[in-house]
């Protein structure tokens, strides 16, 4: 199934200069959305993993199905002040500023695998954040799968020590 199709692409946005990928055409489109969660399902079942983690918010639309068909437990990676009960974090940097991700301390444990799921690589920096915060718990990356991959942005390079696998891609 060719997926270009059903991403919408709009031209400078949010700013001048973007070419936004919309992924909202393609979850629209039930025959889409099961391919992309089988392709996911494909990857996945290979990488021995009992944790899916998921970057809010697009990370939740394909790593929850996901996490259900492998059964996987699952992992928000969530901004500050979003989880409840003991949490761990990572900083990390943005183009103009910097962000944070945490996940619950109980999420994760010594030995556990996790596949992070996302909808885009870009830069990498929130892949690099969520992998460098299941590790700090104790936990192993198995690998990183993503819908959207812009190629001419790096992201792949950040990550370099993982797995990613992505199912379209761009060059930005």
């Amino acid at each position: 199934m060719d997926l270009k199709d059903k991403i919408q692409v709009y031209e400078d946005f949010p700013k001048d200069g973007i070419s936004f990928k919309d992924i909202n055409s393609l979850i629209l489109n039930p025959r889409a959305f099961q391919y992309v969660i089988d392709e996911m399902t494909k990857v996945a079942k290979a990488l021995d993993a009992n944790l899916v983690a998921i970057p809010e918010a697009r990370g939740y639309i394909f790593g929850t199905p996901l996490a259900y068909l492998i059964g996987a437990g699952l992992v928000p990676v969530r901004k500050p002040g979003k989880l409840p009960g003991e949490v761990s974090s990572v900083a990390y940097d943005l183009e103009y500023g910097s962000n944070i991700v945490e996940i619950q301390k109980n999420a994760i444990k010594p030995g556990d695998r996790a596949i992070v799921v996302d909808d885009l690589l870009a830069t990498g920096g929130t892949l690099m954040a969520t992998t460098r915060l299941i590790e700090k718990l104790g936990g192993e990356i198995a690998g990183i799968i993503t819908l959207i991959e812009l190629t001419e942005l790096g992201g792949r390079d950040l990550l370099k020590d993982y797995f990613v696998h992505s199912i379209v891609t761009y060059p930005y």
